[in-house]
């Protein structure tokens, strides 16, 4: 498998759509909504102020996505990219695509000059975790908590 990773355009978006849908499905979102995808995640086309949407092509199909976010600690008072959403087909997992796809977020973060690249996983996900864990990464303490509003 020979991964190329590259900004999604706007030309490529519908490409993306079905993936971000299997994300969503793989994290149990109950209220999926193609329209509400396109308006939130068209926003990190190309070099935008929210961040960046990359795609993972292999052979010229689309086999995973990273959505990275321009982001700020106020902790460390510097800039911090978040990778919020990563994802790799079921066929391409384990075939250096997600590797490829964090890799990709490193060198975004330090063109922007933040001072890490950040992300979270649910604990149970543990196919994410044996990748995340092949990296140099110092895993978090920090509990994370939500509320619905």
């Amino acid at each position: 498998m020979s991964i190329e990773i590259k900004p999604v355009t706007e030309l490529e978006f519908s490409k993306v759509e079905p993936l971000l849908m299997a994300y969503q499905t793989f994290y149990e979102v109950e209220d999926i909504d193609p329209e509400r995808n396109r308006k939130f995640f068209s926003r990190f086309i190309g070099n935008s102020h929210s961040g960046w949407l990359l795609g993972a092509w292999d052979d010229g199909n689309l086999v995973g996505f990273g959505c990275f976010y321009r982001h700020k600690s106020s902790l460390t008072a510097t800039n911090v990219v978040l990778m919020h959403d990563l994802y790799v087909t079921e066929a391409a997992r384990g075939k250096g695509a997600g590797r490829a796809l964090i890799e990709a977020g490193l060198e975004l973060a330090r063109e922007w000059g933040a001072s890490h690249l950040a992300w979270t996983t649910a604990p149970d996900n543990h196919t994410a975790q044996k990748l995340y864990d092949s990296f140099e990464v110092e895993k978090g303490t920090w509990l994370e908590y939500e509320i619905e509003v």
